[in-house]
């Protein structure tokens, strides 16, 4: 049944919020959810989430920040615990499209006057929102202020999931 201009529905309309069929973790989130240690509200949320048609995806940006430091540290279990999810979870490279699409980012934030990272610094935000936005993908993040200025941004506390 079509509604006429002018007549109201007999149902409540109630907004919905947006689906949402990729998601990317930032170097926080995947650091957390490979840690040998995880937290359990963030590990029970993960696991939850890999039941979903929600693809989860990792980007190379935010390994790349995980993992140097797992490097440094001499941390090998949780490199070896990174690589299981790289193994186990779709994997986004960056490319030429990407930093091309970052660097466009980069230039429109300091011409605003928003910032997110020191100018001489490989900003990573702009990478991962460059990402996010090549597969169209919410990023779910702690960092809600610095990448929603380019994408949708979540964090996992907000992101509600099926029990």
């Amino acid at each position: 049944m079509t509604r006429q201009r002018g007549q109201l529905s007999s149902k409540i309309c109630r907004p919905t919020a947006p689906v949402i069929d990729v998601v990317l973790f930032d170097a926080g989130i995947l650091g957390q959810v490979s840690h040998p240690r995880r937290n359990l509200a963030v590990a029970q949320w993960f696991d939850r989430l890999l039941t979903t048609e929600i693809t989860v995806m990792i980007p190379e940006i935010a390994d790349y920040e995980v993992r140097r430091e797992l490097i440094r540290a001499q941390r090998q279990v949780g490199i070896f615990r990174l690589d299981q999810l790289k193994q186990a979870l779709p994997y986004l490279p960056i490319t030429t499209a990407v930093m091309l699409q970052a660097a466009q980012l980069w230039a429109e934030a300091r011409q605003r006057g928003r910032p997110t990272a020191d100018s001489k610094a490989l900003d990573c935000d702009v990478i991962l929102a460059a990402q996010a936005r090549e597969v169209g993908a919410t990023v779910v993040t702690d960092n809600i202020g610095h990448l929603s200025l380019f994408v949708e941004a979540k964090s996992w506390r907000d992101f509600r999931l099926a029990e």
